[in-house]
């Protein structure tokens, strides 16, 4: 039974009915025109495609997923510009904005794509930051009275001794979380207090989702300021926040991990694939389609490294270990239980394992080991090379910790203990592709007249996965019916202009869905092309991810970075 804590409505492209959920209850019925054009829809984008079976599947996912050559080097197989390793978990943030699969089914099993449930707005409009809005009530305990976003305070924990911000209470460093009157599993009391809890699965995304409540948060401070009204206050911030997070993702986000020149001509020329103009009517929604979602959206896993210099005790050298992305797992509230513990993550299947229910205060981020502040002309806060974070490259391999995820990651917490294939995120993404019959990497360029990979280049690569491993009719089975995931990754991984980063497949429908889902927002730079930035900035019409989280924490290094 899919759960719901208000209503929501969900319209099934192609079925001609809305489900509503109230209170855990499902009911269909046909909707109006109107309740069309605002409902949540996925869509598939491409014709059903033969896919892999699950055994093949499986040593699929065992290449992808290893340790060796280009596993957590982000130069690694080819050059190209590396990538800040933020933007791998902004792109996580982003894909939680986006898309969210409420379907109730069985990892293998076979599912219509008329009846997956999207319980995400496919739109970039943060609503996964701000729910339904303070006056909703089953978004109210998200906010304070004064249409602020609630923070919570990070727990002292002694150590290191000699650093005293690590020992003492830090408010406004974590989420906001439910606490001990929530009662329920231990993992229920540490459960984030935010419209999404995908953005407490690890520490990463989770620090960032921190960040932008309190962008939100001095967005509001600045026009109250300046005599907003109170009445007018959060939609006008809202707005705000909206326009220069969309900005952020236009210009500093998108290039980096799709080739510019698809993503300027898409943004100044339109889209020429999907939804196209003329195939919506005005004022309808974007969908969601399952070939960015299931397969193409999914380049944010081949970026994450294996270990991060996280900040002044959590470093190579520091008094703690290096940040193993195990760690960041643990220290999460909804993968984690925000607590030490073996290594091997035994006991995050357990809900009332741990006995934090806050994240220790020694576990903050350091913001200038993930984003690069020398871009905004702040090298006082740029950190020495070998304490910086790049992205890994974007390719066809894996991090081997990806191989094990902790069944917080996909709501199996408390349950029977999975198949350790299951927990292998290549074979989870393979499969999801399998259980919806998704167009193959083939199949989307011919639809689409691009030109496709050759065999060499989908059995080979440059510094990507292996596929040695196969037989021969195997290979010629991934050849025929590439895997869109694994095409489009292979398509970056051989991209000659732009190494590592989406191009051809991948790179054309990711840039178009973006497009699309600015479009289709309510607050749009699409629909508004004169828009720019009026928040500060280190340039004047510019506005990037360091410009945002230099005005989310006050232009201040000690609220960037609090250990010091």
């Amino acid at each position: 039974m899919v759960r719901r804590h208000h209503r929501e409505s969900y319209y099934v492209v192609d079925e001609g009915r809305i489900l509503e959920f109230e209170k855990g209850d499902a009911v269909a019925r046909v909707p109006s025109a109107a309740e069309q054009q605002l409902a949540f829809r996925f869509s598939r984008f491409g014709k059903k495609g033969v896919q892999l079976d699950e055994a093949l599947r499986a040593k699929l996912a065992a290449a992808m997923t290893t340790v060796g050559t280009g596993g957590d080097d982000p130069d690694s197989g080819s050059p190209g510009t590396p990538v800040p390793a933020g933007f791998t978990y902004l792109g996580q943030f982003v894909d939680h904005d986006l898309t969210l699969d409420r379907t109730q089914v069985g990892l293998g099993e076979p599912v219509p794509v008329e009846e997956l449930l999207q319980g995400r707005s496919p739109a970039l409009d943060l609503d996964s930051l701000y729910g339904m809005g303070p006056q909703h009530s089953g978004s109210a305990r998200f906010y304070e009275a004064d249409g602020r976003l609630k923070t919570g305070a990070t727990l002292g924990v002694g150590f290191p001794p000699e650093l005293p911000p690590a020992n003492t209470d830090q408010k406004g460093f974590d989420l906001p979380r439910a606490g001990e009157t929530a009662g329920g599993t231990r993992a229920d009391m540490r459960a984030p207090l935010i419209p999404d809890a995908r953005n407490d699965e690890n520490l990463a995304v989770g620090q960032l989702h921190l960040a932008f409540i309190r962008f939100h948060n001095r967005v509001i401070d600045l026009l109250a300021e300046r005599g907003v009204p109170e009445r007018r206050l959060f939609q006008a911030a809202r707005e705000i926040v909206v326009k220069h997070y969309q900005w952020v993702l236009r210009t500093d986000f998108l290039p980096r991990v799709v080739d510019p020149e698809i993503v300027e001509r898409v943004f100044t020329r339109g889209r020429r694939h999907f939804e196209v103009p003329g195939y919506t009517r005005p004022g309808d929604l974007p969908t969601m389609p399952i070939e960015f979602s299931v397969a193409a959206y999914r380049l944010g896993h081949s970026m994450v490294r294996t270990a991060y210099q996280w900040n002044r005790v959590f470093r190579a050298g520091g008094p703690g270990p290096i940040a193993s992305l195990g760690l960041l797992f643990r220290f999460s509230g909804t993968a984690g239980n925000l607590t030490p513990g073996p290594d091997d993550l035994s006991d995050l299947d357990d809900p009332n394992a741990g006995e934090n229910l806050r994240l220790p205060s020694n576990w903050i981020v350091d913001f200038r080991r993930l984003f690069d502040f020398g871009e905004a002309g702040r090298d006082d806060l740029v950190v020495p090379k070998g304490e910086f974070n790049l992205a890994k490259r974007l390719d066809t391999l894996l991090v081997d910790p990806l191989a094990a995820l902790p069944t917080g990651t996909f709501d199996g917490r408390g349950r029977p203990a999975p198949p350790p294939i299951h927990r292998n995120l290549a074979f989870r993404n393979l499969t999801r592709a399998a259980m919806v019959e998704l167009a193959t990497g083939p199949q989307l360029a011919a639809q689409m007249g691009i030109k496709g990979l050759t065999e060499d280049q989908i059995l080979r690569g440059a510094g990507g996965a292996v596929l040695e491993g196969l037989t021969d009719a195997e290979r010629a089975q991934v050849v025929e019916h590439t895997p869109l995931w694994f095409y489009v990754l292979r398509e970056a991984e051989v991209n000659g202009r732009h190494p590592g980063r989406l191009t051809g497949v991948g790179g054309t429908l990711v840039a178009e869905v973006f497009h699309r889902a600015m479009e289709g927002s309510r607050v749009s730079i699409v629909k508004h092309p004169g828009w720019r930035p009026s928040l500060p900035a280190h340039r004047k019409g510019h506005f990037t991810m360091t410009d945002l989280l230099l005005f989310a924490f006050e232009n201040d290094p000690a609220l960037l970075n609090p250990l010091g």
